[in-house]
């Protein structure tokens, strides 16, 4: 495909078909309503290169599987962009057309780690309380199912809420979310509400504190909850807290419903280097390169915690996350035990590697056709393990 918008106009009701995704995912601005996050004032944060072919490495074999390297995988994976750096400094950088360094592409549930990050930062400056009632911020929440959670439950999906992340199914909550938000066609009783008015729907099933179970609608709550602690919209506590201290290149945008209220779980759009250049920050300690601190010592601390009780909500979950031994913490996917290795992930093959053993951390964004694949996700997650293997050798 190239860069010009397809034949058919892309708009919302058509902007998640398959044929359009590579369109749609590159410019959503085009397609859906957005504002801008900004990077701030202060000078973009160099990224020196140390040009590696990491694409001939070889993937570990499983049984019945042929050989794979990762370049074969990046192939074969509808991959628009991807890189590795390592502690700062490039090692490698691949665009395919139309997707370029200045592309703005939409990062899906990538997005849930930097709500959960701003989170991080209010409770480093003790606005928000991880433990407290998520309605003690949003009183409006004692209407929904979420009366009784905390924002702990937020930030590891664990509360007892009833939402169906089932993205092919029409009727799923994850739908009909995107229905009130202005991001879908409206069928059946469906209103433009915009997002927290269809929050305040949401109804619980279970008791909170349970079971891991993956919710968008987690993240949108703990987006409000968030904006109501620190007392502003997340454009501005994203880029005061976040963006503008990673040396960015480039303002984030976020997509936004009816009201111009922040699409959280899945709206926000970024560069590829800048996604690294965020990624960084879980590799050193909350550090950006340039130097300045984003979240404490503490909170990494805490987002780096592997207790049992994460590992049997995870496993307990009733999905099949396929990750053994896994657990997810404060908006982040951790899929093997005691490697320290984090993912941000999203639907259609949007991914942040970071692996805290090597100081690498890797990025892809694609455009997957189907919203989930295994056989897209995981070769992925091996193949940035190989480098990651690769450059501990190397070492």
């Amino acid at each position: 495909m190239n860069s010009e918008q397809p034949v058919a106009a892309v708009t919302a009701a058509n902007w998640q078909l398959p044929e359009n995704i590579r369109y749609s995912f590159q410019n959503l601005a085009d397609v859906l309503p957005t504002v801008k996050v900004s990077r701030g004032d202060d000078h973009i944060a160099k990224l020196p290169r140390t040009e590696m072919d990491l694409g001939s490495i070889q993937l570990s074999r499983r049984m019945g599987e042929p050989s794979m390297t990762v370049r074969g995988v990046m192939n074969s994976t509808d991959t628009d962009a991807w890189l590795v750096m390592q502690d700062g400094r490039i090692l490698t950088e691949k665009y395919l057309e139309p997707m370029t360094a200045l592309t703005d592409h939409l990062l899906m549930s990538v997005s849930k780690t930097l709500v959960g990050t701003v989170a991080g930062t209010l409770v480093d400056a003790g606005k928000l309380d991880v433990n407290a009632p998520v309605t003690d911020y949003v009183p409006a929440l004692s209407r929904s199912g979420y009366n009784g959670a905390t924002v702990r439950h937020l930030l590891d999906m664990r509360s007892g809420i009833k939402y169906s992340e089932e993205y092919l199914d029409p009727a799923a909550e994850v739908r009909l979310l995107e229905q009130a938000i202005g991001w879908a066609e409206l069928e059946g009783d469906m209103k433009p509400i915009g997002l927290y008015d269809y929050l305040l729907t949401l109804k619980a099933e279970g008791p909170h504190g349970g079971p891991f179970d993956y919710r968008s609608c987690e993240t949108d709550v703990l987006g409000w909850v968030c904006e109501a602690a620190g007392g502003a919209r997340m454009q501005q506590l994203l880029s005061e807290n976040v963006w503008a201290k990673i040396g960015a290149q480039q303002d984030l945008v976020m997509g936004v419903d009816q009201f111009d209220t922040g699409m959280f779980d899945g709206g926000f759009n970024s560069t590829l280097r800048d996604l690294a250049r965020f990624g960084h920050l879980f590799i050193n300690n909350g550090i950006s390169l340039t130097g300045e601190r984003v979240v404490s010592e503490a909170w990494l601390a805490d987002v780096f915690t592997e207790d049992e009780e994460l590992v049997e909500a995870f496993a307990a979950s009733p999905g099949d996350n396929m990750m053994p031994g896994g657990h997810y913490r404060n908006q982040i996917w951790f899929p093997y035990p005691g490697t320290g290795v984090a993912l941000a992930l999203g639907i259609h093959g949007q991914m942040i590697y970071m692996n805290r053993a090597t100081g690498m951390v890797g990025v892809k964004l694609s455009s997957w056709p189907l919203p989930q694949d295994a056989g897209k996700l995981f070769p992925t997650i091996r193949a940035f393990d190989a480098i990651a293997n690769h450059l501990a050798d190397v070492d």
